[in-house]
C-alpha cells in the first residue's frame, strides 16, 4: 500500500514536471467543455492508456518497445488531424470524409453530440487513449523506480497496479487544473469572443506539440529548459520510503578475497551439486551464437561468466574467461558472457556489440538488460563465475577477480564426465596487457568511486552537490579519496555532465591504476581532455588512453585508463580538464 500511494504522489508531481508538457495542449484544449462528459473520459483513458503502455514496456521485449514507437506514430497523425480542425474548421469539411470522421469527431462531435442529446464520452475516451500513447515515455525517478523494479524482479500484476496508481496521480492533477483552467477559459471566451481566435491557437499549440514530439524533443529538450523539475522532490520520497535502489543489490568487488564468504574445495575433491542450471530464455539479444538454452548444452560443461563492459574488475578477469574458451572449446567446454548492465548507456545493444568486438570475445554472449538471466542464478557481483555440469548441474561458482588456477581445475575436473577428449594437464599462460593487466591491490587503497549522486562519497567541492541542475563548482581540498568538481556542471543520479568547457575532476588516489567510466556528448561528438599528476603531464605513469603529455579525446561510452604509475606507488592528485563541454563522467576504479 506504501508503495501504490509513494507512486500516486510521484504521479501527481508531473503536473509541474517537464514530461507532461507536450499532453497539455490536448488536455486544455477541451477545458471549455464538461468535465466529467468531456474532461474526464479524456483524463481516463490517457491514464489507462499510459499504464497499458508502460507495463508493456516492464515486460522488457523489443517487440513492446516497436509496438509503443508505432502507437506513438499513429497518436500523433491522430492529434495533428485534429490540430488542423481546431486551427481551420473549413478546410476540415473540404477533407476526405474518413478524415473528417477520424480529426473532426475526436475535436467537435461531443458538443455536437451533447446538443442532441447524445453522448460525448467516447470520442473524449478516444482523445484520451491517443494522449496516453503520446504521455507513456514521461519518466522521473518513481516511474523509473517502478520499471526498473520490474525488470530486476519481474513484472507483475502489481507492476501494473503501480503504474495505474502513477497515471491516476498525474490525472488527478491535470483535472483539478482542468476545473480551475475551464472556468478562466470560458470566462475569456464570454468576456472578450475571441472564441475563434483561442480555437486557432490551440490548434496551433496542438500542431506544435505533435512536432515537438514527432522530432523526439519533447524527452530531451523540453526536459533541459524547463525550469519546473520534480527530480528531487519525488528523488526526496524514493529516499523516505524506498531507499534501496536496484543497482546497489550488485556489487563489484575489487578483492575476492572479500566477496568468496568460504574457501572454495580443492581441486581433487569431489565439487558440490548447487542445483540446475536456471533458464537462459530472458536475453533481450544474442551475440556469436543463436540463443542457447540449457537442454541444447547438455553433455557439456557451461562456464556463465557475468559481466558488463565498463567494469574494470570484468576486464580484468576477461583474458582467463577468453583463454578458457579457446582452450577447452574442442574438449567439451561452452563459455557463455551475460552481459547485465550497471549504467543505461550499457542497455545499449549496438554498445555491447561494439565492446564485444574490440576486447575479442568470440563465445556466445547473452545481452540480460531485464535482469533476467542475473534473477536466475540469484547473482549479486560483476563479475561472477557459474560452473555447470554435463549434467545441467552447477557445481562451482566464483565472485570477483582471482582464483582462476582453481576455476581452471574445476573446469578440468568436469570435462571428463562430457564425453569429450581428455583436458590439457597444465594450466592457461596469459599475458595481459593495459586496461586487462592483474591489479596491484597491495597497493590499490582507492575505492571505487561514484559521481552520480545516487551512490556519491567524499565529494569536496565547497557547498556540496546540486542535485539535477546545473551549477559551477569549485574545487575543495581533497584529503586521501576525496574528489571535486570545478567548472559548470549538471550532478545526475548516474553521472555528472560538463555544461561549459573547461571544467575539471579532481581526486587524491592511492594506487598504480586510475580508471574512469566516461562517455562523449550526447549527440556523440568527442570531447578533448588533459589529465595531470601533481599539476604535472603524466609522463611514463600515462595510462591507455592518455598520451605522455596528459592529451586524450573521449569518443565512445566505456572505461579508459588514465593512470598506470611506473616505480613507487603513492598519494598522488589526479586532475582532468576537458577541452569541451558535454562530457558525462560515471565511476572510479583504481588497480
Amino acid at each position: 500500500m506504501l508503495l501504490i500511494l509513494l507512486a500516486y504522489a510521484g504521479g501527481a508531481l508531473t503536473i509541474v514536471s517537464p514530461c507532461i508538457l507536450p499532453v497539455l495542449p490536448f488536455v486544455f484544449a477541451r477545458a471549455d467543455r464538461p468535465f466529467v462528459r468531456s474532461g474526464l473520459p479524456l483524463l481516463a483513458g490517457m491514464a489507462a492508456t499510459f499504464a497499458a503502455v508502460a507495463t508493456l514496456a516492464a515486460v522488457g521485449g523489443g517487440w513492446a518497445v516497436q509496438a509503443n514507437h508505432y502507437g506513438r506514430l499513429a497518436a500523433i497523425a491522430l492529434l495533428a488531424v485534429f490540430g488542423v480542425t481546431l486551427l481551420f474548421p473549413s478546410l476540415s469539411e473540404r477533407l476526405t470524409r474518413p478524415l473528417v470522421d477520424l480529426g473532426n469527431r475526436l475535436s467537435q462531435s461531443a458538443d455536437h453530440r451533447a446538443e442532441a442529446g447524445g453522448s460525448s464520452v467516447m470520442a473524449s475516451l478516444l482523445l484520451g487513449v491517443a494522449t496516453g500513447l503520446l504521455w507513456a515515455p514521461c519518466a522521473g525517478p518513481v516511474l523509473g523506480l517502478i520499471l526498473t523494479g520490474a525488470a530486476l524482479q519481474g513484472a507483475s500484476a502489481g507492476t501494473t497496479l503501480l503504474l495505474l496508481a502513477y497515471a491516476a496521480g498525474a490525472a488527478t492533477s491535470l483535472a483539478l487544473a482542468l476545473l480551475v483552467g475551464g472556468r478562466v477559459f470560458a470566462a475569456m471566451k464570454r468576456s472578450l469572443g475571441v472564441g475563434e481566435w483561442i480555437r486557432r491557437g490551440l490548434g496551433v499549440a496542438v500542431l506544435v506539440a505533435c512536432l515537438v514530439i514527432a522530432l523526439g524533443l519533447d524527452t530531451g529538450f523540453l526536459a533541459r529548459v524547463s525550469a519546473a523539475s520534480t527530480a528531487s522532490a519525488e528523488q526526496a520520497l524514493l529516499d523516505r520510503f524506498h531507499p534501496m535502489r536496484p543497482q546497489q543489490v550488485a556489487t563489484r568487488s575489487a578483492n575476492p578475497a572479500m566477496t568468496t564468504p568460504a574457501a572454495s574445495p580443492a581441486a581433487t575433491a569431489p565439487l558440490p551439486d548447487e542445483g540446475a542450471m536456471p533458464s537462459l530464455s530472458g536475453a533481450v539479444a544474442w551475440l556469436n551464437s543463436p540463443p542457447l538454452t540449457p537442454e541444447a548444452l547438455r553433455g557439456h560443461v557451461v562456464l556463465v561468466d557475468f559481466w558488463t563492459f565498463s567494469c574494470v574488475n570484468c576486464l580484468r578477469s576477461l583474458p582467463y574467461v577468453r583463454a578458457w574458451a579457446d582452450t577447452y572449446r574442442d574438449r567439451g567446454l561452452v563459455v557463455i558472457g551475460v552481459h547485465a548492465p550497471e549504467f543505461a548507456f550499457e542497455k545499449s545493444i549496438p554498445n555491447v556489440r561494439a565492446a564485444v568486438a574490440d576486447l575479442h570475445i568470440t563465445y556466445p554472449v547473452a545481452i540480460d538488460n531485464d535482469y533476467a538471466i542475473w534473477r536466475g542464478f540469484n547473482n549479486q557481483y560483476w563479475p561472477a563465475d557459474y560452473l555447470i555440469d554435463a549434467n545441467g548441474r552447477i557445481r562451482a561458482h566464483h565472485f570477483g577477480e582471482g582464483d582462476y588456477d582453481e576455476t581452471e581445475r574445476q573446469i578440468q575436473q568436469l570435462l571428463p564426465a562430457s564425453g569429450h577428449a581428455g583436458a590439457a594437464a597444465g594450466l592457461v599462460t596469459v599475458q595481459a596487457s593495459g586496461v586487462e593487466a592483474a591489479a596491484d591491490m597491495q597497493d590499490a587503497l582507492s575505492p571505487e568511486t561514484y559521481i552520480g549522486y545516487d551512490r556519491a562519497q567524499n565529494f569536496v567541492s565547497p557547498g556540496g552537490s546540486v542535485n539535477d541542475a546545473s551549477h559551477a563548482y569549485r574545487n575543495g581540498a581533497a584529503q586521501l579519496n576525496q574528489w571535486s568538481l570545478a567548472g559548470d556542471w549538471t550532478i545526475g543520479a548516474e553521472h555528472a555532465v560538463l555544461d561549459s568547457k573547461d571544467g575539471t575532476i579532481t581526486y587524491r588516489f592511492h594506487a598504480r591504476d586510475l580508471n574512469l567510466v566516461l562517455g562523449p556528448r550526447a549527440d556523440g561528438g568527442a570531447v578533448r581532455f588533459v589529465v595531470t599528476i601533481d599539476g604535472r603531464p603524466p609522463g611514463e605513469s600515462h595510462g591507455t588512453d592518455v598520451a605522455a603529455d596528459g592529451n586524450g579525446v573521449v569518443k565512445t561510452e566505456r572505461l579508459y585508463q588514465l593512470v598506470r604509475q611506473r616505480g613507487d606507488v603513492s598519494d598522488r592528485t589526479f586532475e582532468i580538464r576537458f577541452l569541451d563541454p558535454g562530457v558525462q563522467a560515471y565511476s572510479f576504479t583504481f588497480g
